[in-house]
């Protein structure tokens, strides 16, 4: 039987030998090959999203509803190789109770595993940061513990180089207050993407960023007395 628990290494080489072809014949002559990897990438995703749907609740139907598309889109783009070299993907938390979304990104040399809010709408945005300006401190310790720090390093994400409009340029979490984007990071070797506990590092990478989902689900579904807003 074949182990969805693994991304095999067959899975990389190809998104190397594609990165090194990008272009629409060499893609239909290997198509046959590209849908076994894709079936591994879909086949992992499956089991990951099985095993996060067991202490959180996603709306993601499935590990092949979960991996995006590897066409890419170059109407807009000066880039105009028609294929992404990663295997990408992501799960939604299901209602509006549960903010913040899972993404993992697997590529030779450039594997990742993120989190958050990546384009807040300025009603969102603005929440964030009042609640930033009110209390910074639960904030503060969730970004400094230990299994945030081991895993994420620091926050991430686009920042303004001068205080948002309405709040203090000294303000004690200007810092914080500096963000437009909300995002965690966590980055793997091809060795451990590769390894057979790969799965279980993917899971306890998502896992660890429940406090900070759980936090800003708070503050983005009540109001600043802490009062619901659904």
């Amino acid at each position: 039987m074949e182990n969805s628990t693994i991304v095999p290494k067959s899975s990389l080489d190809f998104l190397t030998q594609l990165k090194e072809n990008n272009n629409k014949p060499w893609f239909e002559t290997n198509k046959p090959k590209y849908l076994i990897e894709l079936n591994h990438i879909e086949n992992f995703a499956g089991a990951l999203l099985h095993e996060l749907s067991k202490t959180d609740v996603l709306e993601t139907a499935s590990g092949k509803k979960s991996v995006y598309r590897i066409y890419r889109d170059i109407r807009f783009s000066k880039d105009k190789t028609p294929f992404k070299t990663f295997w990408g993907g992501s799960y939604t938390r299901a209602t509006k109770e549960r903010r913040g979304g899972y993404y993992f990104h697997i590529e030779a040399g450039n594997s990742f595993f993120a989190g958050g809010f990546w384009g807040p709408n300025a009603a969102d945005l603005k929440r964030i940061r009042t609640e930033f300006a009110h209390d910074t401190e639960p904030m503060q310790k969730i970004l400094s513990s230990k299994s945030f720090v081991s895993n994420f390093g620091t926050l991430q994400g686009e920042q303004l180089k001068t205080a948002p409009k309405g709040f203090d340029v000294n303000h004690e979490a200007i810092d914080l207050l500096r963000y437009k984007q909300f995002l965690v990071i966590k980055r793997f070797t091809d060795d451990e993407v590769l390894s057979p506990n790969f799965l279980e590092q993917a899971l306890e990478t998502f896992k660890n960023m429940r406090p900070f989902f759980d936090y800003m689900s708070e503050v983005l579904t009540t109001d600043i007395n802490g009062a619901s807003v659904l």
